[in-house]
């Protein structure tokens, strides 16, 4: 049988927002609810015409825990049509692009909706243990006598809720920690680490006020104000190399070299992307961005490689291509740390790394650093953890025509070592 081929047709996402300003007080129901009913509107799609939703989500709100079901209710799609929702930390919207291009691949949908969606002031509260033993037991008591019981032996400080830490379950390592140590393991300094970082969010800046982004933007009025969102709101454009140096190390303190200028913030928003078979986007009148290609997801020790992936990922998904990096012409990386993307860069073009981790003798190739993140990336353009995938994917598509290129290379690093990278082909003369 020939394979059916899996084209990216458009994609949309909300103004992505800094956790706890325009989003406090929505849920990830409500977010990724208005990217799904924007695509819809954008594309001008029937909600029966989708065969299938899937949705990336990292931190869950336990009465939404599949939001991708519930909100696409929600923004009106049919009740027939099947939707789950994937959690892979930073790459969940990368593999539930995979999930959706694979049901179409295998004929089980035609057109499938992915994408992901994060808000963190959605975040359900944490109790230690023996509170949440106590609230449990309390469900059995029968007269307010009995609820003296919550308090014996337990402060009251342990009733106050905690937001959950950033943190690796397996190693108990904030993610901030392993990139400052990513970093002094690869010679990254902090003087390049903030030169990348204003790179990032000199080029998001550039791409901003020229217009880029506003394809992909669904503007989002927000209540209780209802202002209309437009942009993202996590571009520092009077970012300066004086203001980066002034900031003090936030995960390793005195000597670190991660600060919060040279980190992706903390982000709200939601992302997705209409995904067909190619036939069929054609008998519908449309015209597609890009095919997808071949796709890796690789797996690291989470102690000493966390954020690692893409430099494994990457030459994987070349080799299963048959093409080379020099071929590539876009390239999105994921940039969850500026430390991390410049020690993935310098992985990527290690001889010694080749041969010490890949198995090969000479190193993945040298990275065209203007071919990477031309729009600006997640330094700047923030990071919801489940919805930065398919931000990545529609970026990348979006550039192959800007910039009249053939090829690009999406990639991206996730807690639990994990990396994702996928390669996307242009359709010729559809945009």
């Amino acid at each position: 049988m020939t394979q059916r081929k899996v084209v990216l047709v458009d994609g949309l996402r909300t103004p992505f927002r800094r956790s706890g300003t325009d989003y406090l007080g929505l849920t990830s129901y409500d977010v990724a609810r208005a990217a799904l009913r924007g695509l819809l509107n954008k594309t001008g799609l029937t909600p029966e015409q989708v065969g299938l939703v899937v949705m990336g989500n990292v931190v869950q709100n336990v009465s939404t825990s599949n939001v991708a079901r519930d909100a696409a209710l929600g923004a009106g799609f049919s009740h027939r049509t099947p939707a789950h929702t994937v959690t892979m930390a930073c790459i969940s919207a990368n593999q539930a692009v995979v999930s959706a291009a694979e049901a179409i691949r295998s004929g089980q949908a035609d057109v499938a909706i992915a994408g992901g969606v994060e808000v963190l002031s959605d975040t359900p509260p944490q109790f230690p243990l023996v509170v949440r033993k106590r609230l449990y037991e309390s469900q059995r008591y029968g007269s307010p006598l009995e609820y003296r019981k919550l308090l014996e032996g337990v402060s009251l400080s342990e009733f106050v809720p905690k937001a959950p830490k950033v943190a690796e379950y397996s190693t108990g390592e904030t993610m901030g920690e392993s990139a400052d140590r990513l970093a002094a393991a690869f010679g990254v300094s902090r003087s390049e680490q903030d030169a990348y970082a204003l790179r990032s969010h000199t080029l998001a800046a550039q791409a901003t006020e020229a217009g880029k982004l506003e394809a992909d933007i669904l503007p989002t009025a927000v209540p209780p104000d209802f202002n209309l969102l437009t942009r993202d709101n996590t571009i520092r454009a009077d970012s300066s190399p004086e203001k980066l140096a002034s900031l003090k190390p936030v995960f390793v303190k005195p000597f670190g070299t991660v600060t919060a200028g040279n980190a992706s913030p903390l982000t709200d928003g939601a992302s997705a992307v209409l995904l067909m078979e190619e036939g069929t986007a054609k008998a519908l009148g449309f015209a597609p961005l890009a095919r997808l290609g071949a796709y890796t997801f690789v797996a690291q020790d989470p102690g000493e490689e966390l954020l690692l992936g893409p430099a494994y990922a990457t030459p994987q998904v070349l080799e299963r291509a048959g093409v080379k990096l020099d071929d590539v012409d876009v390239i999105e990386l994921h940039e969850a740390f500026a430390g991390q993307v410049l020690a993935v860069l310098r992985a990527v073009e290690s001889d010694a790394f080749a041969r010490a981790k890949l198995g090969k003798q000479t190193r993945v190739g040298d990275v065209d650093m203007d071919k990477l993140n031309a729009w600006g990336g997640s330094l700047s353009l923030g990071h919801p953890f489940g919805a930065t995938g398919t931000r990545l994917l529609t970026m990348a598509a979006r550039r192959l025509h800007d910039e009249d290129g053939t090829l690009a290379l999406v990639t991206a690093c996730a807690a639990g070592g994990l990396g994702h990278a996928m390669l996307l082909e242009r359709v010729v003369g559809a945009r």
